[in-house]
């Protein structure tokens, strides 16, 4: 399929040569072939004065075909840098004609052309660092020399992309066009073979680089700038190398070394994490008895109740996304503290420079506040978020059930209680489904959208469509206590608390899982969100959980002093005043050793090993019993889940992905010697037996 895959048209002696792989272009085995093929005809054809490269469709190319990865081509199909390498030898002017898009090695194939040429609103980048790998086809050896060394550093290491705008100010476009794109390059390249100028190589450009070879520390001090976000990551520090190599060794030398490193990366556990991580993020949307054309309910309006951390957070969400949105809370006290603090979190981004003056300005217009229910009747949704007791949540949903319009969805942002019970008290439990946002609301991008027994399709549907409207992605899961993120949070947590009893101290769990990848451990993640709020789930779990099943009662001891966490200076942790840093506090330790001795429990040297399978295999072994019981739909869901709304480190690929590469069958026999061991809590569930048994993994599912 090559000779469709590549077109080529000739106007007035210049080669047209226009790629034709919808929906994005992609520089999969075809493409390439087909490139080649091309090539190989118009160099040699005396009649073609010059070579327009564009893409046909919504973009000029989204980059490598990232299914292909790891293939082996077809004999005969030339690897990427070679096509690029023979496109910039051309002696006849090559021009690009770029529009949409140009990402990646679509990118990586414009840098090989002589003249870059955009339509206006084109974005351009090399995003590959997100795939865990590197550009791979000359990115990080011709950008720098194109743009100089820190520009290119930031680009590349960041992954963003640039609007046409930007990347012409850097000197990545020479122009951006009015009008027709390829119609301009066509009148460009002609100037240029008129001209009989010299093309412009970017791979002999050497200027730009002189800067950074004049300070070669520039390398370890973005370096460190950048630790703490790539933190765990290769990738990054892999780009930052061959930038480097780029300044220090002769064009083919860095290239070589660029290709090396390249290989190396797609190779690795972490890049093949993250593209699961891409492909598993685009899956979610994928509900099979909600299929694509199910019809939305429109949302022109919206409101949420209660105007707290949570509920101010969703409602910056809906004026983000341009949804007027009205706050109902019961006092004006409380109206005017949480708009306060919407206010103060748009000023914080402002002073950041991520958000303009008048952009605040706009978001706050949208935002309008009332204290009585009737003033919400022409709302499309309505988002609850209230304190976690179900009594209050019934009394909200029985006001708005008889106040809001009969086509209105009403929602809630519970993150443990039954939405079905909720949706009982209403006369159109249909239109009733669970929200749950995750703190801070308006920052984090996962929605665990919850479907009762009852949610209909049309209901379904407009919530997965309004999650990504309102810029999170949302991931459909079942009733349950905890529902998916939180029930497997339930599983890791508890063997925390047990093996703080057992000997382990709350800094040494900690640092283990801040090792792994996660952005904190359990205990300083806990100070942070409030041991309040969880010890009151507790309370109300206390009448139906099983007597007969170990319970630790170290964290509710921990609030019956007092102690909350960050917001009162202590919690499992001590806090100094305008200070997040948590300092171990022996009176903890004390208190800790005391329930051990209260339990009869013999304190033990726990080994971080052990911290490590005891945490993280209880974590999927939940979500193995989630699977089965089918809770969530696939096992990347979960992994989506706890990517994006508890930290888990991307490089990893998630839990269900990073159980795979661990092995399911090693898991399965940890967690077998570690329930003779220690009991009922970590038998190991029936599927994750029949995986280990028949030798298969989550990805097989």
């Amino acid at each position: 399929m090559s000779e469709d895959a590549v077109s080529v048209s000739h106007q007035n002696g210049i080669a047209v040569i226009t790629l034709n792989n919808p929906p994005v272009n992609g520089l999969g085995f075809a493409v390439r072939t087909g490139l080649k093929q091309v090539l190989d005809t118009v160099a040699d054809d005396a009649d073609v004065l010059g070579i327009v490269l564009t893409g046909n469709g919504k973009m000029f190319s989204g980059g490598a075909d990232i299914r292909e990865f790891g293939k082996t081509p077809p004999k005969g199909t030339p690897p990427l840098p070679d096509l690029i390498d023979r496109l910039e030898a051309l002696d006849k002017p090559v021009v690009a004609a770029i529009h949409g898009v140009a990402l990646g090695g679509g990118c990586e194939l414009t840098l090989g052309c002589h003249v870059r040429l955009a339509a206006q609103g084109t974005r351009v980048g090399l995003p590959e660092v997100t795939l865990g790998i590197l550009p791979g086809a000359g990115g990080t050896q011709r950008m720098p020399r194109l743009i100089g060394v820190s520009a290119a550093l930031d680009m590349i290491v960041s992954g963003k992309m640039l609007p046409a705008a930007k990347a012409s100010a850097l000197g990545i476009l020479d122009r951006v066009v009015d009008g027709d794109v390829v119609a301009a390059a066509v009148a460009q390249a002609l100037e240029l073979a008129d001209g009989g100028a010299p093309v412009r190589r970017a791979s002999a450009l050497d200027e730009r680089l002189a800067k950074a070879r004049d300070n070669p520390a520039l390398f370890d001090e973005f370096r460190q700038k950048m630790a703490r976000r790539a933190r765990g990551f290769d990738a990054p520090y892999a780009c930052v190398d061959c930038v480097e190599a780029a300044v220090t060794k002769p064009f083919a030398e860095g290239l070589a070394y660029e290709r090396a490193s390249f290989l190396k990366l797609v190779a690795s556990d972490q890049s093949k994490a993250q593209r699961h991580a891409f492909f598993a993020e685009r899956e979610v949307a994928k509900i099979p008895d909600v299929p694509k054309n199910t019809p939305t309910q429109p949302v022109d309006a919206a409101a949420v109740i209660g105007c707290g951390t949570m509920g101010g957070g969703i409602a910056m969400n809906f004026a983000g996304a341009g949804i007027p949105v009205q706050v109902f809370e019961v006092s004006q006290e409380a109206l005017d503290k949480g708009i306060a603090t919407i206010k103060k979190n748009y000023a914080a981004t402002v002073s950041k420079g991520r958000l303009s003056q008048e952009e605040m300005d706009q978001r706050l217009s949208l935002i309008s506040t009332t204290l009585n229910y009737a003033d919400l009747a022409q709302a499309d949704v309505v988002i609850e978020a209230v304190f976690e007791n179900m009594a209050l949540k019934k009394e909200v949903f029985g006001t708005l059930d008889s106040i809001c319009k009969p086509e209105a969805v009403l929602a809630t942002n519970t993150s443990t209680l039954d939405v079905n019970e909720i949706a009982s008290v209403t006369s159109r439990p249909d239109k009733v489904i669970g929200t749950h946002f995750f703190s801070p609301a308006n920052v984090m991008k996962l929605m665990e959208n919850v479907r009762g027994e009852a949610s209909s399709p049309k209901t379904i549907a407009t919530i997965m469509w309004l999650s990504k409207r309102i810029g999170k992605i949302g991931v459909l899961v079942g009733v349950c206590d905890g529902f998916v993120g939180n029930r497997m949070l339930y599983a890791y947590r508890r063997q925390a608390d047990f093996l703080l009893e057992e000997g382990a101290t709350p800094q040494q769990i900690d640092k283990v899982i801040f090792d792994f990848g996660l952005p904190m451990g359990p205990f300083t993640m806990a100070d942070l969100a409030g041991l309040d709020v969880g010890w009151r789930i507790r309370q109300g779990q206390a009448a139906t959980r099983p007597k007969h099943l170990r319970y630790s009662t170290v964290a509710d001891r921990i609030c019956e002093l007092g102690r909350f966490g960050q917001k009162t200076g202590a919690g499992w942790y001590r806090y100094e005043e305008s200070n997040r840093t948590p300092i171990p506090d022996p009176k903890i330790e004390q208190l800790i050793v005391s329930i051990s001795e209260e339990q009869g429990l013999t304190r033990r040297q726990v080994t971080d090993q052990e911290i490590l399978e005891r945490c993280m295999y209880a974590l999927v072994n939940e979500g193995a019993k989630i699977l089965e019981e089918g809770l969530a739909l696939r096992a990347s869901d979960i992994d989506v889940i706890w990517m994006n709304g508890y930290g888990f480190p991307r490089y990893r690929g998630g839990p269900m992905f990073w159980a795979d590469l661990v092995g399911v069958k090693t898991i399965y026999d940890v967690m077998s010697r570690l329930h003779d061991e220690h009991g009922e809590w970590l038998e190991p569930a029936p599927l994750l037996k029949r995986l280990a048994d028949e030798g298969k993994k989550f990805g097989d599912l």
